[in-house]
């Protein structure tokens, strides 16, 4: 019975301080402390995780996940390579794209349609034609609306289209390899790596790097989860095939982004703590406020654990109040983030389904930092119950008498 006791008490205690405005006030704080951090941080992680989710789809999407050079899909296919979804031939080369009003340079990809069209996100992303219009158009190619808004071009115009590596002697000397192709489609995808890539039919790109038909290709692997590509590549080369994945690529973006993101869940993982932490002083005030009443349960018979787990569950009751409060409102906040800024008028269109910000509630996250506030409750509580446990009751019964 001593703790339902001990509970009871604390409870009392934990609402106490109406006669001592000081030691409520402290009390308010730092519950609000702990609900204020605990809501930015759901906030924070939950907006993280969407950029990181989109940044995922976006890059990885364009770049390639895993390609096996010099390989035939089929015999890719043979190996025991659960990971992968989808495997397709593949060729890539730098060029220049040139129409009458600009000139870039891109990646060129030769693709096969169909299974871009299946497995490929970009094909989710199309805002005019698809990739199967490869297949009807005779050197045609699929560019994005960021490099069509460069060019000045729409589908169905012409643009200049050159190979780096390849080239054909003319009366002028030697020149680049170069082909005139028409613009079978648009995408959209929103990443940074749009209006750097060109897409064009395996075969097409063949002929354009002046290579003959039946050369070797590379093969493009398709990944359930591009993150697990260490499995298979490994199984590739193994197998002894040279291989190239987005990490080499892509990496030190992504590296970047979570290194970000830690270091924000660092800095308000202190915030949480020193909120926490000014659970210390409020229960130190209630113990010296308290210290008669301690001192008469002392006389009584009360042993000085039970008055240990008083002060440890006044501690745990104040930060409860607090992560409860903070993880639902943080969960509102998250689920409302976009109604709340159009209200206000900040407009953001960084989702790639429209304005607003990305969203990503991880509920293990939530529980996790949830439980993690209150250990740190717990443990703020630790000084002030074992200082209520040294507490004399004959010395301080003798000071109030």
């Amino acid at each position: 019975m001593a703790y339902p006791l001990s509970a009871y008490i604390a409870l009392r205690y934990s609402t106490a301080g109406k006669h001592n405005s000081f030691v409520a006030f402290i009390n308010r704080f730092s519950v609000a402390g702990i609900a204020l951090g605990l809501m930015s941080l759901i906030i924070v992680l939950s907006v993280m995780n969407g950029f990181e989710a989109q940044l995922r789809q976006r890059i990885l999407g364009i770049v390639p996940q895993v390609v096996a050079h010099n390989a035939s899909v089929d015999d890719v296919l043979q190996l025991p390579l659960t990971e992968v979804r989808a495997a397709s031939p593949f060729r890539e080369a730098e060029g220049l794209v040139q129409s009458r009003q600009a000139l870039r340079g891109v990646q060129l990809q030769g693709v096969d349609p169909a299974t871009m069209a299946k497995h490929s996100i970009v094909s989710d992303y199309m805002l005019d034609g698809n990739f199967e219009r490869l297949e009807e158009i005779k050197f045609g190619a699929i560019i994005s609306r960021a490099l069509a808004q460069e060019l000045s071009v729409n589908v169905g115009d012409q643009i200049r289209v050159m190979a780096a590596g390849a080239s054909v002697y003319t009366p002028f000397g030697r020149m680049p390899s170069q082909r005139l192709v028409t613009i079978a489609a648009l995408f959209n995808l929103g990443s940074q790596l749009d209006d750097k890539v060109i897409y064009l039919r395996l075969d097409d790109l063949t002929r354009l790097l002046r290579k003959p038909k039946d050369s070797p290709a590379d093969v493009r692997l398709f990944l359930n989860n591009a993150f697990n590509y260490q499995g298979v590549v490994a199984e590739l080369e193994q197998a002894g095939y040279s291989t190239s994945n987005w990490r080499s690529r892509q990496g030190p973006l992504f590296d970047a982004v979570k290194m970000e993101k830690n270091m924000m869940f660092l800095m308000l993982l202190l915030i949480i703590a020193v909120a926490a932490f000014n659970i210390v002083s409020a229960l130190v005030m209630v113990v010296s406020e308290k210290s008669g009443d301690i001192a008469i349960l002392l006389s009584q018979g009360m042993t000085v654990a039970t008055v240990r787990a008083i002060f440890m569950l006044n501690g745990i009751f104040n930060g409860l109040k607090g992560a409860l409060i903070g993880a639902v409102l943080g969960i509102l906040a998250v689920v409302y983030i976009n109604d709340i800024l159009e209200l206000l008028g900040i407009y953001l269109a960084l989702s790639a389904d429209g304005p607003g910000l990305p969203i990503d509630i991880q509920w293990h996250q939530v529980v996790w930092v949830t439980l993690f506030s209150l250990g740190l409750c717990l443990l703020a509580s630790w000084y002030p119950a074992q200082r209520a446990m040294k507490v004399q009751p004959a010395k301080v019964l003798q000071q109030e008498s």
